[in-house]
């Protein structure tokens, strides 16, 4: 039983991830829903990243050189706001049944910031609404030591379940993304409790 003269909790910080960056991406109106939907929550503090602020080069320096500064100095930037948060969802479509390159790129930038804090998706696109980019996800994130909830959400064909800015199943939509939340905050409030007692180790 928790003490009741202890003070609560600070609200979990999570971070909403626009993965795509192409031009005329659906993906920032995904994502503002769903940072609208965690923003009910009273604790949750969401934090959206959008990967088209942080165009990171494709080809990186030689392993033990390190990067030339630009890149250097867009990587650290992108670090320190993903090594704030406590969990991250993903906003991603899939190209060709996979993980878009900007997203994975910037996957492969970071490392440390990654490590055993909880993964959730919301994926979409269209027939598949983007379950193979989650698929794909979900094995990457596992090699980073990151922890992929079993729980997304999914918008298959988007373009026709989005009316303007909001779901045209609004009721639907708003129950899968309260579950998601509720899983996302029951792993990131255990995983930033399990690193506060003993940091992480690879």
């Amino acid at each position: 039983m928790s003490d009741p003269t202890s003070p609560p909790a600070p609200p979990l910080h999570v971070a909403v991830i626009i993965g795509s960056v192409r031009e005329g991406r659906f993906g920032p109106t995904v994502a503002r829903w769903f940072a609208g939907q965690a923003r009910q929550r009273e604790d949750v503090a969401v934090e959206l990243v959008d990967l088209a602020d942080y165009p990171l080069p494709l080809e990186k320096a030689t392993p033990g050189d390190p990067p030339d500064e630009a890149s250097a100095t867009l990587r650290q930037r992108l670090a320190d706001r993903l090594g704030r948060a406590d969990a991250f969802v993903v906003v991603t479509p899939e190209y060709n049944n996979t993980i878009p390159a900007a997203l994975k790129n910037a996957i492969d930038w970071i490392f440390d910031e990654w490590a055993a804090k909880p993964v959730g998706f919301v994926s979409y696109g269209g027939m598949s609404g983007g379950l193979w980019s989650v698929s794909h996800l979900r094995h990457v994130f596992t090699e980073l030591h990151a922890v992929p909830l079993r729980e997304q959400l999914i918008f298959h064909q988007v373009w026709n379940r989005f009316d303007g800015d909001a779901p045209r199943d609004a009721q639907d939509s708003e129950v899968a993304a309260k579950t998601l939340l509720s899983r996302l905050v029951w792993w990131g409030e255990a995983l930033r409790t399990a690193r506060a007692v003993r940091p992480y180790q690879r």
